[in-house]
């Protein structure tokens, strides 16, 4: 098995990123249509800002023609002649004053606009971030499968915290260079449109230059979100296996493979860099090229009257006016080049959020499916055979019958591989079945509500998982209605009471992340008194003492006999002691069915159940050479298929 193997694997949603179609259409269709007044607010507040922002220089040029030289009468657009003061000092005094209402007043604009757009930004990265979690917590077992940890954090942090930077900055810059655009081009031609065209020379130039630059940089910032997945994979997964790596004293070879793929992301990130610095400085070339020519032609027209084909006078105040607003005309042209570089950015991780989202399910409800009625938990198997690439792989399990009467305890047993938590991951439809049937109390499980029918079931598995909190809150897990009392009683049933209040905090004590602070067995039996809690009417326990020392067996046991109680218990174990009472046993090798029975008519048919049992019982010299030699195939099989 290659365990490096996924440090050098393509992005694991290239696949998903290729079907989605504009995703950033997609973004304000879907979400951005939800939060139209956050937009309009934010929109209205960078026009009026921006409007605001170009009246300074108009006036300062105003100023210079009409109050300090004298070569124009003082007049204001939009504003009747008869408001205008006759006198210099009162239009001075009137110039000042507009110039600082326009500073004020627009200060509180741009309050208004920087609220708008966090507002925008906030509530769509909020809303598309618990959809795409909400998405994919209900995809099937399949897509986790192929998926690292990692891989899914990185969309659900790193690409929506993209989306969240572009439409709060990338929106609110936007349009307030457009405004600026568009504002100062209709102020210079009203100026003076021969000049103006002159200050245009550079914008075909910058246009050309800025679509150059997004066919070039988007494919790069696609790998480099890929690259980001990957690091994130592998920095999830050397530090959830922090003991494995100190006990194996392998810290040179990972921090190797961490210098790997920090060095692929190091590559695509600098790639799409050095094209980004290379795009800025070419566009603040043309935009110093368009000013100086502006302010030489501007310049010799204001000297010596309008230079060769030229006709329109050009005074000094319009000429200081020109050069102000030309300034910032020009390098906003280029500042767009900015807005575009954040603009693809958000589109690759929209494309990788969409893609994720578009995952189709293979687990889907019926639209007339109802919820499960149980009455006696009969649970039958009718010739199911599964893959779980059902397209390219030979069965997991084929041709599987058998059926469990409501209450009874029902073992499986077999080798490693044998198909045994497959079986019962169908009843509970993390995967659904390529041929046959299964009921519940006659209901197929795939014409009822999945809900409901997972409700009706316990389960306990040899891997127990524990939430980041409180003991107690870990027992409420599912069943967050239960008062202190009922957790406590479950508790007991479990045999976790005496320890828990032993805790420093008894119930209320933080377990630590997956639930570090305790043992193997402690929260094996936390598991056991969450599934108590439940009081589901079909109970599944999978392997749920194999990984505990022989006192806290015996322990768990009770508890889980005490479970098993009057309800359908599925049990799985490889210790055969622990099932050993079971109502009935199937016996599965290679994903069939080989022996049923009790323990005891199994172990008199003398076959794979009797030869399993004598392994456990040291009796390894009795075993027939057959069941050795067919145990050493599967483990070489179980081998081959983990490489």
């Amino acid at each position: 098995m290659d365990i490096g193997a996924a440090d050098t694997d393509d992005d694991p949603f290239e696949e998903a990123r290729e079907r989605t179609d504009d995703p950033m259409r997609r973004l304000f269709a879907e979400y951005g249509r939800e939060n139209l007044s956050w937009f309009g607010v934010g929109l209205l507040g960078s026009v009026v800002a921006r409007v605001l922002d170009l009246l300074p220089p108009v006036l300062l040029g105003l100023a210079v023609d009409a109050v300090f030289r004298g070569d124009k009468s003082f007049t204001l657009l939009l504003v009747p002649d008869a408001w205008i003061p006759a006198t210099r000092d009162g239009q001075l005094l009137l110039t000042v004053g507009l110039i600082a209402g326009a500073f004020f007043v627009g200060a509180t604009f741009h309050w208004v606009r920087n609220w708008g757009w966090n507002g925008f930004a906030q509530q769509i990265q909020h809303d598309i971030r618990t959809d795409t979690y909400d998405k994919m917590q209900r995809l099937d077992m399949d897509f986790f499968a192929d998926k690292q940890t990692g891989e899914m954090m990185s969309i659900l942090s790193n690409d929506v915290n993209r989306l969240e930077n572009f439409l709060n900055d990338g929106m609110n810059s936007a349009f307030r260079l457009g405004v600026m655009v568009l504002g100062i081009a209709a102020i210079l031609f009203w100026i003076n449109w021969q000049l103006a065209v002159i200050a245009l020379v550079p914008v075909p130039l910058i246009a050309y230059f800025t679509y150059r630059f997004v066919r070039t940089i988007q494919p790069k910032y696609a790998e480099v979100r890929s690259s980001v997945g990957q690091v994130n994979s592998r920095l999830e997964n050397n530090l959830g296996g922090i003991q494995v790596i100190k006990s194996a004293n392998t810290e040179p070879f990972e921090s190797d493979r961490v210098e790997e793929v920090s060095r692929d992301y190091f590559d695509a990130n600098w790639d799409a860099i050095d094209t980004r610095i290379k795009f800025f400085p070419g566009l603040r070339i043309i935009s110093g090229v368009g000013f100086v020519l502006t302010f030489a032609v501007g310049g010799f027209w204001v000297i010596n009257g309008p230079p060769g084909p030229f006709t329109e006078p050009l005074y000094v105040g319009e000429f200081v006016t020109f050069i102000l607003l030309n300034q910032r005309f020009i390098w906003p042209m280029a500042q767009f080049g900015q807005i575009i570089n954040m603009y693809q950015r958000a589109r690759a991780s929209a494309e990788r959020i969409f893609g994720l989202m578009d995952t189709p399910a293979r687990i889907a409800e019926e639209p007339d499916a109802e919820d499960l009625v149980l009455e006696d938990g009969r649970v039958e198997y009718e010739d199911v055979t599964f893959s779980y690439d059902s397209e390219n792989a030979d069965p997991i399990l084929e041709d599987i019958s058998f059926s469990v009467d409501g209450g009874e305890t029902f073992a499986l047993v077999g080798p490693t591989g044998a198909g045994k938590s497959t079986v019962l991951k169908l009843l509970m439809r993390m995967y659904d079945v390529d041929e046959g049937t299964i009921r519940v109390d006659g209901q197929d499980v795939r014409d009822v509500t999945i809900p409901s029918l997972r409700e009706t079931i316990g389960y306990v598995s040899q891997e127990t998982f524990l939430f980041y909190g409180t003991v107690a809150e870990n027992i409420q897990y599912g069943t967050f209605d239960a008062d202190r009392e009922a957790v406590i009683e479950a508790a007991k049933r479990a045999e976790a009471h005496e320890f828990i209040t032993n805790l420093p905090d008894g119930y209320d004590t933080e377990v630590g992340e997956r639930g570090v602070k305790l043992s193997g067995g402690q929260r094996q039996r936390i598991a056991i008194a969450r599934a108590i809690l439940k009081d589901p009417e079909i109970l599944v326990l999978d392997e749920a003492t194999s990984d505990v020392d022989t006192e806290t067996e015996m322990l768990i046991q009770r508890s889980l006999d005490r479970l098993a109680e009057d309800r359908t218990t599925f049990a799985i174990a490889h210790r055969l002691s622990t099932i050993k009472d079971a109502d009935r046993i199937v016996v599965l090798d290679d994903g069939r069915i080989v022996e049923r029975g009790t323990h005891d008519e199994l172990l008199a048919e003398n076959g794979l159940y009797a030869n399993l049992w004598a392994v456990q019982a040291g009796e390894i010299e009795e075993l027939p050479e057959e069941f050795v030699e067919r145990a050493t195939e599967r483990r070489a099989k179980t081998e081959s298929d983990d490489d």
